[in-house]
């Protein structure tokens, strides 16, 4: 862009990471509204925090109650909606953060933009995978059914696709599994490679 030359800091990711001797990463939480994915984010949160690694979550309402605020539910809103988060996730790791992200995040072209941005080493996918019938069992804010009376246009998994990851770093499945089992997981798989 014209005009924009960014600066060159003094302090490197690089001294961050030797300061606090984790690798940062963005462990991307995908999946349908009510799968768990801010439940299993927030766990792996404080799994980290309690082994010294620095994190941060990012987390869809959160993030639409305040950077985001300006987007609807379009398709163009929720691309941008990643869009920005991918960037935010992006300076996080510049700054030896691990970032936890918890949004549907619902096409695969943007997951795909987010793990060109970090870096394909630098990105861990988890699919999130509950069936729709168990998510609405479990939707605490009734937003399946505003949806399916037509209250809300464009929700995931009505009448807005979910493109399922093809290839996801983690797969785990909380209809089927405790969220113990499914944070052991996360653990077992992620923690050795922020070493």
């Amino acid at each position: 862009m014209e005009n924009i030359i960014p600066h060159n800091h003094s302090i490197t990711q690089a001294d961050r990471v030797k300061r606090s001797g984790f690798k940062p990463v963005l462990i991307w939480f995908t999946g349908l509204s009510g799968s768990g994915k801010s439940t299993l984010a927030g766990a792996l949160e404080v799994y980290l925090h309690t082994q010294g690694v620095p994190t941060y979550i990012l987390d869809g309402d959160n993030i639409r109650s305040g950077l985001n605020k300006d987007l609807d539910f379009s398709e163009e809103s929720r691309q941008e909606n990643i869009r920005r988060i991918s960037e935010v996730s992006h300076l996080f790791l510049d700054a030896g953060v691990v970032v936890l992200t918890a949004f549907i995040s619902p096409f695969r072209s943007d997951r795909q933009s987010a793990r060109d941005l970090v870096g394909d080493e630098n990105f861990f996918e988890v699919y999130v995978e509950c069936p729709i019938e168990v998510c609405e069992e479990r939707d605490v804010k009734g937003l399946y059914a505003k949806a399916r009376r037509g209250e809300i246009k464009n929700f995931t998994g009505i009448d807005s696709p979910f493109e399922e990851p093809q290839n996801p770093t983690i797969k785990v499945n909380t209809a089927n599994e405790d969220l113990e089992d499914c944070l052991r997981h996360l653990i077992n798989k992620i923690v050795p490679k922020l070493k």
